[in-house]
Parts: structure tokens; C-alpha cells; sequence
């Protein structure tokens, strides 16, 4: 199948250092799992995915500063099960009261943090579009389906049409995708001319349920949250990063 490009650019990106615990520090470059998110904002179905295949850097990498409010906690999956098991009493029964509240009050749980985040970013990417198995009756019944994903994805991007907004690693960082036939590689920033290696890099999180549910249950549709990080250790030359390469050397 033939591969689609894509141009992405925004103001600011932050792809978040996994070892950096207190503070928001971005990679120089965005992860192949961060660019798969951002397409996905735009179209994804269970029965495909997508591949990375090329990253083109065209813009210097530059970073910023930046200061920003976030919240300490998260909201408690126990709670929220609990205050959904007290909400079915009281349909029952009306004098049970409601008394857990698993939401976060940013008033009482709000933090500053600071973030080192990449400033006037331009990426392009090379990517293509792989079955993953898990097809629908009624998707099995229709013709070639790797065609009409890709076909989908072309007409949604052209639209500008989404599921979500598209971001460059943070929903505050909106990212603009433009469809191109080629990469002008002449555009490419002086200070990406050359071979840079870029060290070990998160690839992406890979789940080990592979999108199955637990024991295969298709009813009850509950899924694993277990998963493992995978890294690889990219050079950029001349500003591309050739992410198809390195996939027999990605590591847990």
C-alpha cells in the first residue's frame, strides 16, 4: 500500500522525557507513538494502525520555558466505580445519600510546574497504514478495507475534519496536518544538516493485550491497561530520521 505524507506544524510541542520525573522536558524530535496519537485524533478504527515510517525535521529545534498551572492528582478509578455502585443504590432506594466524590477541585489541587518545551515547530511524516485483524461483521463483508482506511484518512485530512483536535504532545499545543505529495528536502534548516545522533528515545508504549479484550470476552469489552515501553536510539542525518529502520532494534 502506498504510503501517505503529511506536513505538521504548530507553535509550540512538548514530547515528554519519561525519566524527567518533577519537571515537563521535551525530546529534541517528536516519538513515532506521539505522531501515531496525532493521527489518530484525525481518523482510527480497532481494525487498523499506523505506521511510522519517516520523520522529517525541518525547522531548527529550539526550546522555550514556559511555566504553566496543572493539577497534583488524578482522578481515582475506585471512586468513580464506587460513587457509580452508590448512585444505582440510591435509584433503589432514595434515602441512601451519595457521599463519594471522586472529582479533583483545581482550586485545592492545582501546582505550577515548569515545562521545556519546543518553540515554531515543522515536521513532516511519512507513514502507512497496517490491518490489525480486528474486524466488524460487517467490515468483513466489504471489499478491500486497507484502501477505504486510506481513502478515509486522505478525505478527513483534507477537510480538516477530526475526532479530537490534533496536538503536538499536550492538548494545549494544537498541531496543523496538511496533506503534500513530496518533501522538499531543500527546506530543511541548516542546523539539521548532518548526522546527529539523538540518543535512546521512547518509540512508543506497546499493550500487551494487543487491543483483545481480557479473556477475549467481546461482551463485557474490558481491556488490559498493561503495557511496556519501547526505546530505540535514532540518528537524524540531514534532518530525516528513517523510523523504519530502526523497528529491529527497538528494545523493552
Amino acid at each position: 500500500m502506498k504510503s501517505i505524507k503529511v506536513m505538521i506544524t504548530g507553535g509550540l510541542a512538548c514530547f515528554t522525557r519519561p525519566e524527567m520525573k518533577a519537571e515537563r522536558v521535551s525530546y529534541d524530535v517528536p516519538t513515532p507513538g506521539a505522531l501515531e496519537g496525532l493521527l489518530k485524533a484525525i481518523y482510527w478504527k480497532p481494525s487498523m494502525r499506523y505506521v511510522i515510517d519517516k520523520i522529517v525535521v525541518f525547522n531548527p529545534i529550539e526550546f522555550i520555558s514556559i511555566r504553566r498551572n496543572e493539577v497534583k492528582s488524578k482522578v481515582s478509578f475506585q471512586k468513580m466505580k464506587q460513587q457509580m455502585n452508590e448512585t444505582k443504590s440510591a435509584q433503589t432506594n432514595p434515602e441512601k445519600l451519595i457521599k463519594t466524590d471522586p472529582r479533583i477541585y483545581t482550586s485545592a489541587d492545582r501546582t505550577q510546574r515548569s515545562s521545556l518545551v519546543l518553540k515554531n515547530v515543522r515536521y513532516g511524516v511519512e507513514f502507512h497504514i497496517e490491518l490489525t485483524g480486528l474486524r466488524n461483521e460487517r467490515e468483513k463483508e466489504e471489499g478491500n478495507p486497507l484502501i477505504k482506511h486510506n481513502e478515509i484518512f486522505i478525505r478527513r485530512c483534507k477537510k480538516g475534519q477530526c475526532f479530537r483536535e490534533p496536538c503536538l504532545g499536550c492538548a494545549e499545543f494544537p498541531a496543523n496536518v496538511q496533506l503534500i505529495d513530496d518533501f522538499d528536502l531543500s527546506q530543511v534548516s541548516s542546523e539539521n544538516r548532518g548526522e546527529k545522533d539523538l540518543g535512546f528515545m521512547l518509540y512508543k508504549v506497546c499493550f500487551k493485550d494487543h487491543g483483545h479484550p481480557i479473556k477475549d470476552d467481546w461482551e463485557k469489552n474490558l481491556y488490559s491497561d498493561e503495557a511496556d515501553s519501547v526505546f530505540y536510539r535514532p540518528m537524524m542525518i540531514d534532518g530525516v530520521i528513517d523510523v523504519e529502520k530502526y523497528k529491529g532494534s527497538a528494545i523493552c
